[in-house]
């Protein structure tokens, strides 16, 4: 299984590019989000990768983060949702999107995604709804292991990483959930206030999405 492809880029297509390790080209097809992202063309780039294998195809597909890959691994899992319509998904809303997507029950905003209807977006977020705080808090995890012992790999990724565009703090998301479910709330429950409450305020720190995502959770009335 190939999990993550560091090298160069040689070429640029619609929906992949081509990827240059010592040597060897790998076709990684990738998201409209996530081609955006990418450096030029002779520039380096890390991607973590899915590899899709049939009878009569071998397809290597690339996220930008784990979060990002986990969710592809979880929305091909729903009926009606093959690797096409993930990637149109996450190309439409980005990881966090999805996370707040699914969170939230807003089917409609997977509704958005080219290719995916009503019912099927209405069974993504039926189907994952459970899986959402569980991705969610990947996140920080994935971004306290980033200070490590600097490697020439790690120097191509941070290359790599400096051209993405930030988004929401996927760290104090996974802190604020954290948090919420050591105080006994329920993960489902927690994963919803705190995505709502982050989209609320995109650059909110961990404190600030605590308090409102208890604020959120307070008994009405």
């Amino acid at each position: 299984m190939i999990g993550k492809i560091t090298g160069r880029i040689d070429f640029r297509g619609n929906d992949h590019v081509l990827i240059d390790v010592r040597g060897v080209g790998y076709i990684v097809h990738v998201s409209e989000r996530t081609l955006a992202a990418l450096p030029a063309i002779g520039e380096a780039a890390s991607l973590y990768t899915d590899l899709l294998v049939r009878e009569d195809l071998l397809q290597l597909f690339g996220f930008t983060t784990l979060v990002e890959k986990e969710w592809h691994r979880l929305l091909m899992t729903v009926q009606g949702i093959g690797a096409k319509a993930s990637m149109a998904i996450l190309g439409t809303l980005g990881a966090d999107g999805v996370s707040r997507a699914i969170a939230l029950g807003d089917w409609n905003s997977v509704k958005a995604a080219p290719g995916v209807g009503p019912k099927i977006a209405q069974r993504v977020v039926n189907e994952l709804k459970d899986k959402a705080p569980g991705v969610m808090a990947m996140g920080g995890a994935h971004k306290a292991g980033v200070n490590q012992t600097r490697t020439d790999a790690d120097e191509v990724i941070e290359s790599a990483r400096q051209a993405l565009p930030t988004g929401l703090n996927a760290s104090a998301q996974s802190e604020a959930l954290s948090a919420l479910q050591n105080l006994g709330y329920a993960p489902s429950d927690a994963a919803r206030a705190v995505a709502e409450a982050s989209e609320a305020a995109v650059d909110a720190d961990t404190p600030v999405l605590i308090r409102a995502a208890l604020k959120l959770l307070a008994p009405k009335g």
